[in-house]
């Protein structure tokens, strides 16, 4: 039985090993090169794995009005943008918005300047778009302590390395999923604090909720904050644009549903976030991750 953790660590030993590698190589190279060779790379090698059968069955599944050439190319540029944002992880220190040339075309502004002054806090939600890494830097450079939930890789090596990668700013404000985590979102909203979300992956305890025309088990905690704490929600869509550039929308506050009735308004509120969400995917499709097991193989 003592084998087991030991060839765990080992294994996880050597994919840290071999990722700190990688992501070296990446950082020794100009931003441009990194971004496009990774791409190249995952877009060559992506359709090769196993997983792409699983996106193209979620892709198909969801937009099955899309002509097969169409789903194809979809998936291409999924693989193509998934190995950027791997290209781009050494990276992220050099992304700007709210400068010229800063990589981060910004829109609406406006709402982060409401947000701002929210003596209550508030909160975010985005989901596997585009660099779904620098989502969150329109916000931090703006001014704004937000906080960050995530979910930890298995491989603690791997952790500690993308900690490190994405700088202070973000890891020093990042919360694990989890119980601990839960209850650090709630002590943050006490305090008035801000707090982003990605809310595009399974939960297998949440809640069904429609996506894309498909119950899918959905995390309710976005919802269950907003309306006990009574907080405002910001949705926030990245967009990769050419090459290594972005545009990060603020959109307006969602209007969340306050009848009374608990279970229900956190069903509705989340299923206006999974409208949200599938508006974006609609409009780029090969820009969101198809790779999840997002929905019941049966539903």
């Amino acid at each position: 039985m003592a084998k087991r953790p030991i060839a765990k660590h080992l294994r996880y030993a050597v994919e840290g090993a071999m990722v700190t590698a990688l992501f070296v190589l990446f950082r020794i190279m100009p931003l441009a090169l990194a971004s496009g060779l990774a791409g190249a790379l995952a877009g060559a090698l992506g359709p090769l794995l196993p997983l792409h059968a699983r996106a193209r069955r979620n892709l198909q599944r969801a937009m099955p009005e899309l002509p097969a050439v169409e789903v194809e190319r979809a998936l291409g540029e999924m693989w193509r943008n998934l190995g950027r944002v791997v290209g781009e992880y050494p990276h992220l220190r050099k992304f700007r918005a709210h400068t010229p040339g800063g990589r981060i075309e910004v829109v609406g502004v406006e709402h982060l300047a409401a947000a701002k002054k929210e003596a209550r806090g508030a909160l975010f939600f985005t989901g596997h778009l585009g660099n779904w890494e620098v989502s969150g830097l329109p916000l931090i450079q703006y001014g704004i302590p937000i906080a960050f939930v995530y979910r930890a890789p298995n491989n603690p090596f791997v952790d500690r390395l993308i900690s490190r990668i994405r700088g202070r700013d973000i890891t020093d404000n990042a919360i694990a999923k989890g119980a601990s985590g839960a209850r650090e979102m709630v002590r943050r909203v006490k305090d008035g604090g801000y707090t982003a979300m990605l809310v595009d992956q399974k939960m297998n305890d949440g809640i069904a909720v429609p996506f894309f025309g498909r119950d899918a088990m959905t995390a309710p905690a976005l919802a269950q904050l907003a309306l006990k704490y009574d907080l405002p929600v910001w949705p926030v869509r990245t967009e990769r644009l050419a090459g290594c550039r972005f545009r990060v929308t603020i959109c307006p506050k969602l209007e969340l549903p306050r009848s009374g009735d608990k279970a229900g308004d956190v069903a509705e509120a989340m299923r206006l976030v999974n409208a949200v969400l599938e508006g974006w995917i609609r409009e780029r499709p090969g820009q969101w991750l198809w790779l999840h097991n997002r929905w019941p193989k049966d539903a």
